[in-house]
C-alpha cells in the first residue's frame, strides 16, 4: 500500500455542511499534521478517510481500492480518537484490559507485546475502568491502541490532550522510534502546534471544511516571513505580494508574507523581518485580522 486519496469529499449533517469538495492525497512513509480551528472539520475529515462515518459524497480509495466497507483495506487503517462515552455509549464501562482485547480482535496486525511495553512506559492499571480514568490517562490508551495497532496509515485525533509536557515528549520521542523502525504513516491532529511541527514532514491546514494548504513543513517555513515596522514602510515593501493577518499599533504594522515560487522579498525598506513558526503561519492563514 502507498497511497490514501480522498477525492471530492464532501460531508453533510443534516443542513449543515461541514467538508466542501475535499482533495487530499496522503503518501505512506510520512508523518502529516492536520491542523485547524475548532469546528473546521478535521475530526470528521479524518473519520471519513478511515471508513468510520460515510462521506456524503465523493470518495476514498487506498491504492485505488474503496476504504468504505472494504475489510482488505481497512485493516491497513487504524483511526484512534479520543474518546467519548455518552448515555448510549456502554463503552465507559470496560476495564482497560478489555478495551486493549478489543482493540486487537479488530485490528488484525495487532502488536501485543508493544501494547504492554506501553503500557508499562504510560502507567496504566489494566482494571480501572474506563469512565474512571482522567483526560490524561484517556489519551495514554488511545496513544497505545494507535501505536500497537501497527496500521501502515494510523490516524491519532489530539493524541496529547490532557498529557502533562513529560509524558507529551516522551510520546513524540516513541512516534519518532516506531516510524523509524517502520516507515508507517501518521497523520496527527494537534491544536498544540509548537512542540509537534518539528515532527510533521508535511502539514495539512483546514479552514471551514476545506483544505487551505497541504505542504512540505520546511518548505512552508521557508517562504514564510513576518515583516513590521512604520505602517507606509511596510505597505511600500509587501505591495504585490501575499499578505496576511496585518497586526497595527498605532502607525506600526506587523504581516505575514508567504512567497510565492520565485518570488523574492524587496530589499532596502527599514523594516523588521522574521521567521515564524509553524503556529503563527497557521494564525496567519486561519486567524482574524488585529487591530489595536
Amino acid at each position: 500500500m502507498s497511497k490514501l486519496v480522498a477525492r471530492d469529499i464532501t460531508k453533510v449533517y443534516g443542513k449543515k455542511e461541514v467538508l466542501h469538495g475535499i482533495d487530499l492525497e496522503l503518501e505512506a512513509g510520512k508523518i502529516y499534521g492536520l491542523i485547524g480551528r475548532n469546528g473546521a472539520g478535521k475530526t470528521t475529515l479524518l473519520s471519513v478517510l478511515t471508513a468510520q462515518n460515510p462521506a456524503t459524497s465523493g470518495s476514498v480509495l487506498l491504492d485505488g481500492q474503496p476504504v468504505w466497507e472494504n475489510s482488505d483495506v481497512l485493516k491497513h487503517l487504524c483511526f484512534s480518537r479520543e474518546l467519548n462515552f455518552g448515555a448510549s455509549n456502554g463503552i465507559g464501562a470496560l476495564k482497560v484490559k478489555e478495551y486493549l482485547r478489543t482493540a486487537a480482535a479488530f485490528l488484525p496486525f495487532w502488536d501485543k507485546e508493544m501494547a504492554d511495553r506501553l503500557m508499562e512506559e504510560f502507567p496504566l492499571n489494566r482494571k480501572d475502568r474506563l469512565n474512571k480514568l482522567s483526560k490524561g490517562m484517556l489519551s495514554m490508551l488511545t496513544i497505545i491502541v494507535a501505536l500497537a495497532s501497527k496500521a501502515e496509515f494510523t490516524f491519532l485525533d489530539e493524541p496529547v490532550a490532557g498529557l502533562d509536557v513529560v509524558a507529551r515528549e516522551r510520546f513524540y520521542q516513541i512516534l519518532l522510534e516506531e516510524f523509524s523502525e517502520t516507515g508507517r504513516t501518521f497523520v496527527i491532529s494537534t491544536h498544540i502546534i509548537e512542540e509537534a511541527a518539528d515532527i510533521f514532514e508535511e502539514v495539512v491546514m483546514v479552514d471551514k471544511g476545506k483544505i487551505l494548504l497541504k505542504e512540505n513543513t520546511m518548505e512552508l517555513l521557508d517562504r514564510s516571513f513576518h515583516i513590521s515596522g512604520h505602517e507606509e514602510e511596510v505597505d511600500r515593501m509587501t505591495a504585490g505580494l501575499s499578505v496576511h493577518h496585518a497586526e497595527r499599533l498605532g502607525r506600526s504594522k506587523g504581516v505575514t508574507v508567504l512567497l510565492k515560487p520565485g518570488e523574492e522579498l524587496p530589499q532596502g525598506f527599514d523594516v523588521d523581518i522574521q521567521r515564524p513558526s509553524l503556529q503563527k503561519v497557521f494564525v496567519a492563514l486561519c486567524g482574524e485580522e488585529a487591530q489595536v
